[in-house]
């Protein structure tokens, strides 16, 4: 029998929750999926003890850290109910209780009714109608449930109650604010690269993403570029420290940190970006919003290759394919770029735009400069070689690399040859070109490849430990 719930019931609430136009909401939203929720709404507040109900608040709130503020009321305690009203919980409250069963005769359309008490909801409904038992089942037949009351811990909507203590009788506004997950947002950003001008079109989007089970209308909106510390709640400490790790085993993209200022608002080390306009974030929502739109900045194609220890590639290995360009204010983005992914397109012959890969961008302050892989090369590869290795002695020996580049494009590159891993006191010996020790464990050789040509670096190194 198919079930259909049927309810003709009221529920009554201490207050009457307070009308459309009498509440303001404020929105923060931080990119680590949390959010400050600023609901102000205008209440008639009797004298004495009672309790206020707040309704359309988050189903993922976080009770800890609500506050409630109002003139001349003191908080006694409050308490949330997210039990939420569906014909599946309904039924589950009724067990122990009785509902009626209305039937219909599909050929006569006369109904029967039957006094039926619900003894289970256990992957069915059992009922005991009379002096026998019987199961609802889902078989098409017209069946609906009548019962006599909502139980007081199954809401509509996720409901807050706080009970107060009023100093006086009065409509006078009320500010709830707390923290809720199931709010965050993300910077995407889509560049389209001119290679004949070598410039470069960039436009970053705000991605905002709504599963916190409510929906927040006409809300006054802020977002943060950064992730406060949220310490060991829900594990998400672990996490951040998680997300921090793999970001230092991933190529970074930021070779020179900026120290240009901006105008943006901050807030602490954190950047703001409010919306220009107050907007609806809908629940199961995703809602994109523009903030930075530049065209023709300067930019540079280039490729790099990493080695990671002082050893042989069995084969050619692909150079990445990497775009450098700034975010200085002088012929740069002009702009702190917030965490994100930024998405390449080139037009091709016929002038359409063309994906050709994606990267992440880290957290960027104004005046960077930023060298984003979009993959590996086709015709460019690297392939290393190690020639001869001699110990020296017990703690020392020598290393004698060859790197053989080859290009099979019409048109000659630069390929930034790095040599990664030279841990302990390692030492160039020789090189046949001069290189750049980017850091201690790190040298960088900048190599000129003919078009559909090869090139060669020789190098030698004495490690000690």
């Amino acid at each position: 029998m198919k079930l259909a719930t049927f309810l003709a019931l009221g529920v009554a609430c201490s207050t009457v929750p307070a009308a459309a136009q009498d509440r303001n909401l404020a929105v923060t939203i931080y990119s680590n999926d949390i959010a400050l929720i600023q609901d102000t709404r205008s209440l008639d507040i009797g004298k004495g003890r009672q309790t206020l109900e707040f309704p359309n608040v988050s189903a993922k709130i976080e009770p800890a850290t609500v506050q409630l503020s109002a003139a001349d009321i003191g908080i006694i305690e409050q308490n949330f109910d997210f039990d939420l009203l569906t014909p599946g919980k309904l039924m589950e409250k009724a067990v122990g209780d009785s509902v009626t069963i209305v039937r219909t005769n599909p050929a006569t359309g006369a109904e029967t009714r039957e006094k039926a008490k619900v003894l289970a909801t256990n992957g069915g409904v059992v009922l005991q109608i009379g002096d026998h038992i019987e199961v609802l089942r889902d078989d098409g037949l017209p069946t609906r449930v009548i019962f006599d009351h909502v139980p007081d811990n199954l809401r509509a909507r996720p409901t807050l109650s706080v009970t107060v203590d009023s100093g006086r009788a009065g409509t006078r506004p009320a500010r709830l604010s707390y923290l809720t997950p199931g709010l965050g947002w993300h910077a995407d950003y889509v560049a389209l690269y001119d290679e004949a001008a070598g410039k470069i079109d960039v436009q970053g989007w705000v991605t905002l993403t709504n599963t916190s089970g409510t929906t927040y209308d006409n809300a006054d909106t802020v977002l943060v570029a950064g992730s406060p510390n949220l310490g060991d709640d829900n594990g998400r400490s672990g996490y951040n420290q998680y997300q921090q790790y793999q970001r230092r085993q991933t190529r970074g993209t930021i070779i020179k940190a900026g120290t240009e200022s901006g105008t943006r608002e901050r807030l602490g080390d954190y950047y703001l970006y409010p919306l220009a306009q107050r907007t609806t974030i809908a629940d199961k929502q995703t809602k994109q919003v523009s903030f930075l739109d530049v065209h023709g900045i300067p930019a540079e194609h280039g490729y790099e290759y990493r080695n990671g220890w002082l050893d042989s590639a069995q084969e050619p290995e692909s150079a990445q394919t990497v775009y450098r360009f700034s975010t200085s204010g002088h012929q740069g983005l002009g702009d702190q770029l917030p965490a994100g992914t930024l998405r390449f397109y080139m037009r091709d012959k016929r002038g359409d735009p063309q994906f050709i890969g994606e990267s992440q961008v880290e957290h960027t302050p104004m005046g960077s400069m930023l060298s984003l892989s979009t993959g590996d090369a086709f015709d460019v590869k690297v392939k290393p070689m190690v020639v001869k290795r001699t110990a020296i002695s017990l703690f020392r020996w020598q290393t004698t690399m060859k790197y053989t580049l080859t290009n099979a494009l019409p048109k000659a590159v630069t390929v930034d040859l790095m040599q990664d891993g030279l841990w302990g006191d390692t030492r160039i010996v020789s090189e046949s070109q001069k290189s750049d020790r980017t850091n201690a464990d790190v040298a960088t050789w900048h190599v000129q490849v003919p078009a559909n040509g090869t090139a060669e670096v020789d190098a030698v190194f004495d490690t000690r430990f």
